[in-house]
């Protein structure tokens, strides 16, 4: 694993994201980790947590702290992988309810396509 400089992502998806208590370690996890942008589509089915992080290492090593807090169906449908970076970047923690919303902030990021594949609801073509 790198941590060196360069930006890279990953995407987990799950049956549903609901309890505070485990998005408040996902959150704790991230910060401890190095991951430098967190955003998670809670409240319903899917769950779906985007990060972004400078460090290859920590960002796997949160996935794998995610996954052992046993989301149901967790997939982790992007594993974490180098990006190009463009434009301005977010840093911290948002969460929406809307995957609607979830879809508007990854075109917002160029990373629409890509996102659509990853969940499946875009052949890879």
């Amino acid at each position: 694993m790198s941590r060196t400089a360069g930006l890279f992502n990953c995407l987990i998806r799950t049956h549903h994201i609901t309890s505070r208590k485990k998005l408040q370690r996902v959150r704790r996890a991230a910060q401890q980790l190095n991951v430098d942008w967190l955003l998670v589509r809670s409240g319903g089915s899917p769950g779906i947590m985007f990060a972004e992080s400078h460090d290859e290492a920590g960002l796997t090593e949160w996935v794998a702290t995610v996954q052992a807090l046993r989301y149901k169906d967790f997939r982790c449908v992007a594993k974490p992988a180098p990006v190009e970076e463009v434009g301005k970047r977010t840093i911290g923690f948002d969460e929406t309810e809307s995957v609607a919303e979830f879809a508007k902030e990854m075109e917002g990021r160029g990373l629409g396509g890509w996102w659509r594949r990853a969940m499946g609801y875009e052949n890879g073509g």
